[in-house]
């Protein structure tokens, strides 16, 4: 039990459910390091994720995403924000599932939609897509997050309380 203790805590979830905010709030409650793994690719290239798309391609990124992912996720006493992509990657869905606690921050497709206007400019793999588009992404994503060792419904909830439900999930696994 003591060696699950230690595991890192692995956030999943579609880009914009939360998985940042309530993720810092959550490692802080634990005493973990918050480690975003777009944030650490944004300090790798020194430039926004939509730059880094535009300049180099999205498999330039998710080549770095791999790097760090490889080497955060198999590290321990963390909670770590993945972003949404990472599960499209089978090597990299099954290493978070051994070496970490992966916990998927769901989120209604009504209630994301919500959030929409406020991410779409920072968020490359939505630009250029209609709405139908989008939606089809979102359950395309959702089915690979069906792979985790716990989830929270986020709908409703503010960032404190997905904290909340994410160190309780934690604390009883």
């Amino acid at each position: 039990m003591m060696e699950e203790a230690k595991k890192s805590v692995i956030l999943v979830g579609f880009m914009g459910v939360g998985k940042t905010t309530a993720g810092a709030l959550a490692a802080q409650q634990l005493d973990r390091t918050f480690v975003d793994i777009d944030d650490e690719i944004v300090k790798a290239f020194d430039m926004t994720i939509p730059d880094i798309f535009s300049a180099y391609g999205e498999d330039v990124f998710r080549e770095k995403e791999r790097e760090l992912v490889e080497a955060y996720c198999t590290a321990s006493n963390q909670v770590i924000s993945l972003g949404g992509g990472v599960f499209m990657n089978d090597a990299l869905r099954r290493l978070c599932l051994e070496h970490g606690l992966v916990v998927h921050l769901d989120m209604s497709w009504e209630a994301w939609t919500e959030r929409l206007d406020d991410i779409i400019d920072t968020r490359p793999v939505l630009q250029k897509k209609n709405v139908d588009e989008i939606e089809s992404l979102f359950y395309e994503r959702k089915d690979l997050y069906k792979d985790h060792h716990m989830k929270v419904m986020t709908d409703g909830l503010s960032e404190e309380a997905v904290a909340e439900a994410i160190v309780s999930a934690v604390r009883t696994n």
